[in-house]
């Protein structure tokens, strides 16, 4: 018998099926209900505000609202992180649950919305954990790529498309301000719902079974109500210390947490400037720029990201990306005046920002932005906890975007800041070729050296 045969072999070979699809609109929706929670906030909040009697907020007020639903994502990703290290599916469904009671609607006041946030953002950090380690235990090698990414970082965007076109709907009905921003709220709670009970009742993976919880023939009837067939051999269970797992595969880790803080900061930073400049340059609001951009660039490159990602690798798609990015910032930028304000030519500077977004979108957002390297890249021993890991990596990269970036804004002139964006990119473009091996189309267990021989001699050499 091979020595390296892997007892979730006939997972990995499965082809796309019926089940893999209920289980990417499952997980995918509660990453849809984070895109549209965390877009449309931005823009209902002077509706919001004015209806609270508030018509300027301090910068604690604003930092406060802005980074409350980050903060509390981090906290949710390291709490469900070491939670899921005692059961997937036990803690599937809190996520969103989380997200839809959290009742941005009914917050009679600033304060209570910030509150509110926060506890919604936790909601957000679990799902950023959970959704994509459930999918990529349950998925097989030759699809998990396409899987795991339009699940998360094409649903988030259809989410944050589905919040501008709720806005703009309740705004051409000429419904009352008072309740312009709660309709717009509470409508973020019907797709976390809407899936809630199919989360219940999505089996626990087989490779938290076998591994964690050491229940092999349980393990075993998942494998074969998924594929049909029984596993050739019966797992083991892995009873290596967690720190000592986490501790081996730490540099792979840290760097897939590196890039994903790397492409947030590119990411958002872009995001918070071409509204309030190159809208207002072309006498657009930001809500139609907004829905321009995502419409017309930024979902297209996801989905042609998601076609790429397991033919193309995790690697050449993400540093492409970023190459591609920086160029079109390196075009853009000549044509800003020093203040910001386009030269000329603002159609063509759409469409440059639209290739940034585009390439951004196709590349790192479908491998770093959707959570496929923290999952990949750590055995099922530590998976959940490495993968809270890399989402705190993320989350700090947006509040470095919405914190820092206004205030360089102030510092120096636009044309210098979005340079050193572009130039930001080309790093994280040569760290994606150093930091990540590739993982297309190759078992979890190859990737982590994680099958039934690699943990009984690691078990052996750490007894002996």
């Amino acid at each position: 018998m091979n020595d390296k045969t892997n007892a979730f072999e006939s997972l990995d070979r499965q082809p796309l099926q019926r089940f893999h699809l209920l289980a990417m609109l499952t997980t995918g929706m509660g990453v849809f209900t984070d895109g549209y929670d965390l877009s449309s906030i931005g823009l209902v909040l002077p509706v919001a505000l004015a209806s609270f009697g508030i018509h300027t907020i301090s910068g604690l007020q604003s930092g406060m609202l802005a980074g409350s639903a980050l903060v509390g994502a981090a906290i949710g990703a390291i709490l469900f992180g070491a939670l899921a290290q005692r059961g997937r599916k036990r803690f599937y469904g809190i996520d969103v649950g989380l997200m839809a009671a959290a009742a941005q609607a009914f917050a009679p006041n600033l304060w209570s919305l910030i509150v509110i946030r926060f506890f919604l953002g936790i909601g957000v950090g679990a799902d950023y954990v959970l959704s994509p380690t459930i999918m990529a235990e349950h998925a097989n090698a030759q699809d998990r790529g396409k899987k795991i990414a339009f699940g998360f970082a094409g649903m988030w965007n259809f989410g944050a498309l589905a919040s501008g076109l709720v806005f703009l709907t309740v705004r051409a009905l000429h419904v009352a301000p008072y309740w312009q921003w709660r309709i717009v709220l509470a409508a973020g709670a019907l797709p976390a719902l809407s899936v809630l009970s199919l989360r219940r009742r999505m089996p626990e993976t087989a490779r938290y079974l076998a591994r964690l919880e050491g229940a092999s023939e349980d393990a075993r009837k998942v494998i074969k109500n998924i594929t049909g067939e029984p596993p050739t051999t019966t797992p083991k269970v892995d009873r290596r210390d967690w720190r000592t797992v986490l501790q081996k595969h730490a540099r792979p880790i840290l760097g897939a947490m590196t890039l994903w803080f790397l492409y947030d900061v590119v990411l958002y930073s872009g995001v918070l400037f071409g509204p309030s400049v190159i809208a207002e340059s072309m006498g657009l609001t930001a809500i139609s720029f907004t829905l321009v951009i995502y419409g017309l660039f930024t979902i297209p490159g996801t989905l042609v990201g998601c076609s790429l990602i397991d033919r193309m690798g995790r690697k050449r798609l993400m540093a492409s990306g970023f190459v591609i990015s920086s160029l079109a910032l390196l075009v853009f930028v000549p044509m800003m005046k020093t203040g910001g304000a386009l030269v000329t030519a603002p159609l063509l500077t759409v469409i440059l920002f639209g290739l940034y977004t585009f390439s951004l979108s196709a590349g790192p957002g479908i491998v770093s932005g959707s959570g496929i390297l923290g999952v990949e890249l750590a055995p099922t021993r530590v998976r959940s906890i490495a993968q809270g890991i890399t989402v705190v990596g993320g989350r700090a990269g947006a509040v470095v975007a919405a914190f820092v970036f206004p205030l360089l804004l102030k510092q120096m002139s636009a044309r210098s800041l979005m340079t050193g964006l572009a130039v930001l990119s080309l790093i994280s473009a040569a760290l994606t070729l150093v930091l990540v091996p590739e993982t297309k189309c190759r078992s979890l267990e190859e990737i982590n050296r994680d099958t039934d021989s690699d943990i009984a001699k690691s078990t052996e050499f750490a007894n002996f």
